[in-house]
């Protein structure tokens, strides 16, 4: 087995001196010493591993030492250097731990001799004055207490003098800590450093406690006092003092009550005290002990800060016994205080590591009331306050339900933690009670069902019930939650939440099940609970929506009970699921779920393989195979992992392993789907590495064969003989690289080269040259030919840079011979190429230069190839003659490289200087800039040999980047960049450019924002329209020049703009990239390192320059990239000034943005543009580990002046203010900046709503964005469509406890937008704040966790909600009503909505405001909604809250009928109607104000303007929403009239329910709306019968199936006359798809006005309908597929006569499906002619007869063979299913018995091939057959594209978008076309009738082969570089053309065609 790579461990090195070697020595020279030799031996060595080893033998031989057996003075030297051995390793280091391990060994008489040698050399330490040996004195001090227990007692002896030195230690850190202000590094090597002498001294301490104790008790040692006051008031210190980190201060707090504890020991004084010293220090400090005073006199003086508190808390909660119970009642009530404290400190600390803190406290608090309840003096007061019911429980619980989706993983760890604690409270307060019955838990249970499924916290608190009270008692609360849960895993955000849950579950419940009175039947219970449920979602769930149950929950399922893999193979193939192996279209079926639960039992090693016959036992193999070629991709995948992934690493492949994976790749490299591609690299991966480890097994096996002499013939018979199993691999191994080199032929798909370039990666990694690897299976060098080579080639040149990378990454481990660049010529030929494509004006060709010179650097002849071309273009240089080491040779070619590139770019950028548009057309400059790039991160940087030489080359790189930006930055730094064309300086260009830099005018400056924008007059609007039809850019802003070659060429604004932002780009990467990986000189005046400090300060004041100038944003967006480089940089260099420069550029940049003004040179733009960039930039460099000083200067400042100052808004202080919105919200989006932002978000949100109230736009745009991302930041991204969807809300509570200080300001907003609501005058007035507080307070929902308190606490909102929903803006009132629904309690809902209809006016009142009932309405439908969905409702009530909202309903009941003359109010209280009506459905209960209701419903239908003849409507205000609310009503009303017709009700109660008036008759009103003259009317009448129709399709509706069509059948006359007399166009489209579900006998005899359509006169109408031009999508489709179902009738129907008089109306047909085909349709008429041909296969195309002429046939199986080639996937899956539909007398879909169904396009397009050869057999049709297939495949219409196009250049436009399908492959399908043509040819007796046929095609052949290869001649060298498109396009056609002179020699024909190539 090979050897892996050992990960490096840094040992260190035992090193003596001279004195201690002689002492040794000496020892050695006498008598025989083995210890001394050891040690001797030991010092010697310079090899740490060697020396580690030989302290282990000189431990074993310390051991075996007796008393007397040897010379004690020898000894005690042995032993004084082995512990100055100890002294002297790193704290952490192996040779540390083994000198421990030997000295711990020795006979207990040595040991003190030991102590002593530790305590002399301790002494020796701590009189240590150099300050850089501190850290190493306090380590060896912990070390010393360290599982070393010599140590500890050493420290018995010197703890006093440890105490001083750390006393001493910790005063001089605090005064280091005040001088390294800005110096990041030292102040976090400080803060560690403390860290360790906090923790060393509470070791300390505690070690030694007992000592201590009895010292004070004597009132003796006055200097151990003054230590441990000392050591006391510098905790205290550090605890006070910010600029320490939060966990220094942290363990100080910790510290200091320890000490205390230590100091005072006496449990019942101790809580007193610390109690005043936490919670009462200023009044009771004249009680405390002098020393207490004294030693924390910063905590009595004054009132401690909040952080102090805290960490003091957590102190008192660490460090004071809880469960000796000797603190008594005074230690209970010191435990409750601290929990109120932490619940207070909760509210006011809102950093993310406070908040972290205060959670954790919690915890810990919640472990020391656990602590207290098991101390044996527990008191009942204790646990009646800590059961589960009382006040301080119920507090945790509610911190519980706000934190349990803290964005903080800690909080929410810790928040769980918490909930446990508090089970373990409540039972233990509860001696003896059984949780099933008790009240606490039952209610907690039922609460936590009752919550929606989203709310993450959920699922861990029913994950600790579970663990307390067992599934059986949550499957008793509620049987459905595994299928809930399961259900919920189908999303990702879930997943893992919910696989805890299940794991949790299913474990207990399988250990309550085996542990009940009927454990022998247990499985069949728990496999019904577990396992049938995830079977089922398994088989019918789409594959994507399943990875996250397969991915958390099967594997979890198989462990707990591995025998479950027996049962899920059995029910996959029971009955029900083997009939249906393959599945419905969408899902993967029972073959799918089989493959996903095998390949999940064999990678957790629940069976192996390892026998051939093993595969055939589990599973027979055709399954597999079919698997691997299955229409789902999971299918496939599933399949593959379960042939490549194995438990063991070196499990031998075996020849159905290799045969499987053989007929997997070929159908397979061509995957679109991202995820699909990674997941094959990933398996083959494992395959092959599998395949390389068991290869080393079978090698080392067939050595020991060789050597037992086993003769061969005894071998022979052995076919699992090592040696054949070896050949197996190398042949396999072969034919994959084979296999993968050939398919990169020319035209291959982007997924095809991708999997192919990563597989050969992964071959060439796996397989590489390993140290330890005894045997290799296969060496990519034996394989590669030339063609291979240039293929590889050839992929550089790929628009795709994925493409490039991999085959860059390839090739560079190829050597020279291989590659072919041995040949000079060539080399310099590649060279040149990627000079020429350094300057095209393809920004894409740049990158491939990029990685052709990477390539080429790396060889030994490029430097005499660059010499040729530097004397081709003028430059002196000099000859590298000798040959270097590999790593020279690169270095030097690199420079020489960037040194040539360097010189062009100087030269370029000159003539630039002079015509900058000039060279934009020609000869763009970002290309040289990106091969710079390129070259350099070739080479590491920090280690380069020839200093000098490269500081020169750096000092030109930066001089060149400024230069080259003083070129460009005029253009990105313009107000119009996108038009910009700057004058030149070229007399000749300089006229003709006038024209369009007149055309261009600046339309922004930095005061656009200045003033308030008021409406424009009539004058105003004249006067701009003018202006602008002046100054406005031309259509074709162009300018004709000529190049460098004379010829001419259109320069274009677009052109010009690329070159400039690209340069701009390329040199912000390039100083990036300088700065990141260039060595830093060290000091300023010092010669060493690449990159000088002036240097460094010059880069960063241009980054400053583009970020606060540039205007374009992929400018300064590259910028920022650079400068965060350039930041991270000066964050980690040694500088004191260096590391300081961002400090004062962030202080520079906020002083220049709060004294902004119109003259300002910051770049004002509505986002100010980079201006974000820069400080977002410079604020996240602070190191993580800082106090984030940069973070609070920025946030302050930039809140100070996004906060509006007063209503008047001054001119200079809004350009400040719009800076600081745009910039906050840039901050508030970085994902770096993380949680430490959420403190601001509060203030952020004022600032956002108070600056939408600003009079000027620029404010109130950048509020809006501002706004934005702060609901983003605070409720996450959006994961659905769903606007409302709960997932991105979060309860009131959580809200307002995270953002306490936005509740008084919401609510005065609220109150302030409110008051203008209502306006007794009647004068409109819109807040513009309106719209933003219900935005936010509609995100918030309701609890039913949520207590009285909450409720209340909301209340005061509701009022002013209330009033909001009287707004006159109609999108303000939907607002206002979805806002209430959280702020009303959930058992207040109905009431509220009573109360709300209770105050909607009368008939005959005189004041009605239509906007105040419309808002009302709109509340009451909103809550009704909430209530009726709501979850804690049960339907056992239902009845009863009908009957109350009912009768409030009808007392208002008018507002529906025509006395409200408001249709918008009248559509409204429909609404309301309409809800009640499906909840009385829901009921089915019979009431008499029930049936009234009813009545009322149908008589309000029924009397409306809807049934009214000649009633006409102007188009007034709500007239469609009230047409859509009364159908959709009257539509519901008919459901209910149909769905009743199944019930157990009789005639009569059915009557009563559905028909309170006679009139109302189902059938007659469907009819009345589909005839209604209101379009909005008919067309959602359609709209829902569609739906009934498409439902019953789906079998979603069972019970009402037979009543619906019985309905539908009434209203077909009315159907058929609406499909002849509709005129618009959308409702014809449905009626004629409703028409389509229909079954089409049933539509004749058609009755079209007086005269009977028969079906070809139907056909020629739908036909002349789909040829009309400019129909919708929806037309075509509907048109498409209704023709298909007529001429598939017709043919069926097999009349002759008929058939030849419709035979024009069948090539229409024909031809209209062609044309649907093409890939300039939309996906949806491709989808729907796939449907079409799917239809038609086993009626018309696969059968055997021939229903149409043959050509026509063929057309329409060239149409599958397109669709099946289709870009889009949908597509092609969709096409795939027509091979389902091929009959089964045809042999070509089976192949060894494997009947191939649910196939991918691949293997459908091979197969769909074979089928159409059958079939022209059976057809007798082969002659005329073979002649159009070999046609197709000479592609005769593109060959008249290519001599049209031959003369054109490939460069016309900037950004070509090349071919529309980048799936398809033309060389695939003409090798498939080509091999089943052949085998058609040799199966046919007489293949071909006519000769002339195939004279014709050869004649055709032969000038086609004679055109391409003239055009091949003419291209440039290089030319799959310089001419891509082109020499791909000819190569494919080439590759074509071979192919058909093969089929042609079949005839004795076709030599001449191969002749020409």
């Amino acid at each position: 087995m090979v050897q892996k790579k050992k990960k490096d461990i840094h040992v260190g090195r035992i090193v003596l001196d001279e004195r201690e070697l002689a002492r040794l020595r000496c020892l050695t020279t006498g008598e025989e010493n083995g210890l001394a030799i050891l040690l001797l031996e030991c010092a010697e060595l310079t090899d740490g591993i060697q020396q580690l080893q030989l302290l282990k033998k000189i431990g074993v031989l310390l051991r075996k030492l007796g008393g007397d057996s040897v010379n004690n003075s020898q000894i005690d030297i042995c032993l004084e250097i082995l512990v100055r051995i100890y002294w002297d390793q790193e704290s952490r280091s192996p040779l540390k731990r083994a000198t421990v391990s030997a000295l711990s060994g020795i006979p207990e008489n040595l040991k003190e001799k030991v102590i002593s040698c530790l305590i002399n050399c301790l002494r020796e330490e701590l009189l240590t004055v150099d300050k850089s040996h501190v850290r190493k004195v306090i380590d060896s001090i912990a070390a010393c207490m360290e599982n070393f227990s010599l140590g500890e007692k050493c420290m018995q002896y010197v703890y006093l003098e440890v105490l001083q030195f750390l006393h001493t230690t910790l005063v001089d850190f605090k005064l280091q800590n005040k001088n390294l202000g800005g110096q990041h590094i030292l102040q976090n090597k400080l803060m560690h450093d403390s860290l360790v002498a906090l923790k060393a001294a509470m070791i300390l301490v505690q070690k030694v406690q007992e000592k201590i104790h009895d010292i004070f008790c004597k009132n003796a040692e006055t200097s151990l006092w003054e230590a441990m006051c000392g050591l006391l008031t510098c905790f205290i210190e550090i605890l006070l003092d910010g600029d320490f980190l939060q966990t220094v201060q942290s363990t100080a707090g910790m510290a200091a009550l320890l000490f205390i504890k230590t100091i005072v020991n006496c449990n019942e004084l101790l809580p007193k005290l610390v109690h005043d010293l936490l919670f009462n220090s200023t009044q009771r400090a004249h009680d405390a002990p002098g020393w207490l005073i004294t030693s924390c006199r910063q905590l009595y003086d004054a009132v401690p800060p909040d952080d102090a508190i805290l960490f003091l808390s957590q102190g008192t909660l660490a460090m004071l016994d809880w469960r000796s119970g000797g603190m008594r009642d005074s230690g209970e009530h010191l435990l409750f205080d601290i929990l109120t404290v932490l619940l207070s400190l909760n509210t006011r600390l809102k950093e993310s590591s406070m908040a972290m803190s205060v959670s954790r406290n919690l915890s810990l608090w919640t472990t020391s009331a656990l602590d207290a309840l098991h101390s044996d003096s527990c008191s009942q007061y204790l646990k009646n306050s800590l059961n589960g019911n009382s006040e301080a429980i119920q507090k945790l619980l509610e911190y519980i339900w706000t934190h349990w989706e803290h964005p903080l993983d800690g909080v929410r760890h810790q928040s769980k933690t918490i909930f446990k604690n508090i089970l373990k409270i409540h039972q233990k307060t509860n001696d003896g009670s059984c949780g099933m019955t008790d009240p606490f838990f039952l209610n907690m249970t039922h609460s936590f069902l009752s919550l929606e499924w989203h709310i993450k916290g959920k699922y861990t608190s029913l994950g600790c019930l579970v663990e307390y009270l067992g599934t059986e008692y949550i499957l008793t609360v509620d049987d459905t939650v595994p299928k809930q849960v399961l259900g919920i895993m189908l999303e990702q955000s879930l997943a893992t939440y919910a696989s805890d849950l299940l794991e949790k579950m299913f474990e207990s419940h399988k250990n309550e099940l085996m542990s009940s009175s009927q454990s022998s039947n247990w499985i069949k219970q728990w496999h019904k609970t577990w396992i049938s449920p995830f079977l089922t979602i398994l088989c019918e769930e789409k594959p994507s929506r399943t990875t996250y149950i397969i991915e958390y929950y099967l594997p979890k399922l198989l462990k707990c009970n591995p025998d479950s893999l027996t049962c899920m193979i059995k029910e996959l193939q029971s009955s029900d699921k083997a009939n249906n192996i393959a599945g419905p279209f969408h899902s993967r079926g029972a073959l799918g779920a089989l493959m996903t639960c095998l390949r999940a039992a064999r990678a957790q090693g629940l069976w192996s393989t390892t026998e051939e016959s093993a595969w055939n036992q589990l599973i027979p193999i055709s399954l597999i195979k079919q698997a691997l070629v299955h229409k789902h991709e999971q299918v496939r995948l599933d399949a593959l992992g379960l042939v490549c992934e194995t438990h063991r690493s070196t499990e031998a492949l075996s020849q159905q392993e290799i045969a499987l994976t053989k007929f997997f790749l070929p159908y397979n490299l061509n995957s679109q789907t991202p995820a699909m591609r990674q997941q094959i690299v990933w398996l083959m991966r494992k395959l092959f590495t599998r395949l390389r480890d068991s290869s080393q097994v079978l090698y080392k096996q067939t050595q020991t064969v060789h050597r037992r002499k086993i003769t061969v013939h005894e071998e022979k018979t052995n076919s699992q003989h090592p040696e054949v199993k070896l050949q197996q691999y190398k042949d396999f191994m072969a034919w994959v690289c084979d296999r993968l080199l050939r398919d990169l032929f020319p035209g291959a798909s982007f997924p095809r080269k991708f999997i192919v370039l990563n597989l050969l990666g992964v071959i060439a990694e796996v397989f590489e040259n390993l140290e330890g690897q005894t045997y290799r299976v296969v060496q990519m060098t034996d394989i590669l030919q030339p063609a291979y080579v240039d293929a590889l080639l050839g992929c550089l040149n790929s628009t795709f840079e994925e493409l490039k990378l991999l085959a860059y990454d390839l090739l560079k481990k190829l050597p020279a011979p291989i590659l072919g660049l041995q040949d000079s010529e060539k080399l310099q030929t590649l060279l040149q190429t990627a000079l020429d494509l350094s300057t095209s004006t393809k920004p894409y060709d740049c990158i491939t230069a990029s990685y052709l010179l990477a390539l080429l650097v790396q060889q030994e002849g490029l430097l005499p190839a660059l010499h040729a071309l530097k004397q081709q273009a003028g430059y002196l240089s000099k000859v590298h003659e000798k040959e270097s080491a590999d790593k020279e040779m690169l270095e030097t070619n690199i420079l020489e490289v960037i040194k040539f590139l360097l010189n062009c770019l100087l030269d370029e950028i000159r003539q630039a200087e002079r015509s900058l548009v000039h060279m934009a057309a020609s000869n763009p400059l970002y290309g040289r800039v990106h091969c710079i790039i390129g070259a350099l991160q070739q080479l590491s940087l920090k280690s380069v040999s020839n200093i000098a030489e490269w500081k020169e080359t750096v000092a030109g790189l930066i001089l060149m980047a400024f230069h080259l930006s003083a070129v460009v930055s005029p253009i990105c730094q313009s107000s119009s960049p996108e038009g910009l064309i700057p004058m030149d300086t070229d007399l000749e260009t300089a006229e003709d450019l006038q024209k369009i830099l007149n055309e261009i005018r600046p339309r922004d400056t930095n005061d656009y924002f200045a003033q308030a924008k008021l409406l424009k007059t009539d004058k105003d609007r004249e006067f701009s329209k003018n202006t602008y039809e002046h100054c406005k850019p031309s259509e074709t802003l162009s300018v004709a020049m000529t190049d460098q070659t004379g010829q001419s060429c259109q320069v274009t604004a677009q052109m010009v703009l690329v070159c400039c932002w690209r340069s701009m780009k390329e040199i912000s990467l390039l100083l990036g990239l300088l700065c990141q990986n260039l060595p830093l000189q060290s000091t300023p005046d010092s010669k060493d390192g690449l990159l000088m400090f002036h240097q460094v300060r010059e880069i960063g004041e241009y980054f400053k320059c583009q970020l606060l100038q540039s205007r374009h944003r992929g400018a300064f967006e590259l910028a920022y990239v650079g400068f965060v480089k350039l930041t991270e940089m000066l964050t980690s260099c040694n500088n004191r000034d260096l590391q300081k420069l961002p400090q004062q550029w962030l202080e520079e940049v906020l002083l220049e943005v709060k004294s902004s003004s119109p003259v300002s040179k910051l770049c004002a733009t509505r986002r100010s543009a980079g201006i974000p960039f820069y400080i977002q930039a410079l604020v996240s460099s602070e190191p993580r580990g800082s106090n984030l000083g940069l973070l609070k200067l920025t946030m302050k400042e930039l809140i100070s002046l996004a906060l509006p100052l007063a209503m008047c808004q001054d001119e200079h202080a809004t350009i400040p203010q719009v800076h600081a919105l745009n910039i906050l919200r840039a901050l508030f989006r970085d994902t770096r900046l993380g949680e430490n932002v959420i403190p601001y978000v509060a203030d952020g949100i004022q600032a956002a709503i108070l600056g939408f109230t600003s009079p000027v736009w620029a404010v109130r745009n950048s509020s809006t964005l501002l706004f934005s991302a702060l609901i983003t930041r605070i409720f996450g991204v959006k994961r659905g469509k769903d606007e409302h969807s709960k997932k991105n809300r979060m309860t009131g509570r959580e809200f307002f406890t995270r953002f306490p200080t936005l509740y008084p300001f919401l609510l005065k907003q609220l109150e302030i937008v409110a008051t203008t609501m209502d306006s007794d005058s009647g004068v409109l007035k819109l807040h513009p704040s309106l719209f933003l507080l219900l935005l936010v307070l509609g995100r918030l929902y309701p609890s039913p966790l949520d207590g009285t308190c909450s409720a209340l606490r909301l209340a005061p909102f509701v009022p002013f909600i209330i009033r909001c929903a009287h707004s006159p803006v109609h999108r303000s009132r939907e607002m206002a009503a979805r806002a209430l629904v959280p702020f009303v309690a959930v058992d207040c809902i109905l009431p509220m909505a009573q109360s709300l209809l209770e105050t909607l006016p009368a008939p005959t009142d005189l004041c009605i405001r239509q906007n105040h009932i419309h808002g009302t309405l709109l509340q009451a439908v909103h809550l009704l909604r909430s209530h009726f969905d709501s979850k804690q409702r049960t339907n056992s009530s239902l009845h009863q809250e009908l009957h109350d909202i009912i009768g409030c309903t009808r007392a208002k009941i008018w507002l529906a009928t025509r006395q409200n003359p408001c249709l918008l109010t009248r559509a409204t209280f429909l609404d309301v109607i309409d809800i009640l009506c499906y909840y009385l459905n829901k009921s089915k209960t019979i009431a008499p104000e029930i049936q009234n209701f009813w009545e009322a419903t149908h008589h309000i239908i029924l009397e409306s303007e809807l049934y009214t003849d000649g009633q006409t409507f102007s188009p007034v205000p709500g007239l469609i929403q009230w047409q859509r609310t009364i159908t959709k009503l009257t539509l519901s009303l008919l459901v209910t009239s149909v769905s009743l017709q199944p019930m157990s009700l009789s005639p009569d109660a059915i009557h009563e329910l559905t028909s309170g008036t006679a009139e109302f008759q189902p059938s007659l009103i469907l009819s009345h709306l589909l005839c209604s003259k209101f379009l909005e009317v008919r067309f959602l009448t359609l709209e829902t019968v569609l739906l009934w129709l498409e439902e019953m399709d789906s079998n979603q509706v069972k019970e009402t199936n037979g009543n619906v069509l019985f309905l539908l059948s009434q209203v077909e006359d009315t159907l058929k006359k609406l499909a002849v007399q509709e005129k618009h166009p959308e409702c014809l489209a449905k009626v004629l798809k409703i028409l389509c579900h229909l079954k089409i006998e049933t539509l004749f005899p058609w009755i079209a006005s007086t005269s009977v359509m028969s079906e070809a006169k139907l056909l020629k109408w739908i036909l002349s309908i789909a040829e009309t031009r400019n129909i919708s999508l929806e037309m075509q489709s509907v048109t498409l597929t209704l023709a298909s179902k007529l001429v598939i009738h017709l043919m069926l129907k097999k009349q002759e006569k008929s058939l030849d008089s419709i035979t024009q109306d069948l090539r229409q047909w024909v031809h209209l499906v062609a044309q649907s085909c093409g890939v300039e349709q939309q996906t949806e008429i491709r989808l729907t002619a796939a449907k079409v041909l799917i239809d038609a296969v086993p009626s018309l195309l696969a059968n055997k007869q021939l229903y149409f002429d043959i050509l026509d046939t063929l057309t329409l199986w060239k149409c599958i063979f397109i669709l099946l080639q289709d870009e889009e996937q949908v597509v092609r899956d969709k096409a795939t299913d027509i091979i389902q539909m091929i009959p089964h007398f045809l042999k070509a879909c089976k192949k060894d018995d494997i009947l191939f169904v649910v196939v991918n396009p691949s293997l459908a397009m091979d197969l769909g091939l074979g089928v159409l050869c059958e079939l022209l057999q059976i057809w007798n049709q082969t002659s005329r057959g073979i002649v159009a297939l070999i046609e197709w495949m000479l592609g005769e219409e593109e060959m008249k594209e290519d001599t049209v196009n031959e003369n054109l250049g490939e460069y016309d436009i900037l950004f070509d978008k090349g071919e529309f399908n980048l799936w398809a492959e033309k060389i695939t399908f003409a090798n498939l076309l080509r091999k089943h043509v052949s085998t058609l040819i040799s199966q046919s007796p007489a293949p071909v009738d006519d000769e002339s046929e195939l004279c014709r095609l050869t004649t055709m052949a032969a000038n086609q082969a004679q055109h391409v290869a003239w055009l091949l001649k003419g291209l440039p060298p290089a030319p799959e570089f310089s001419r891509t498109a082109d020499h791909t396009r000819l190569s494919i056609q080439k590759v074509r053309l071979l192919n058909v002179a093969q089929l042609l020699r079949l005839f004795g024909l076709g030599a001449v065609i191969a002749g020409y190539f």
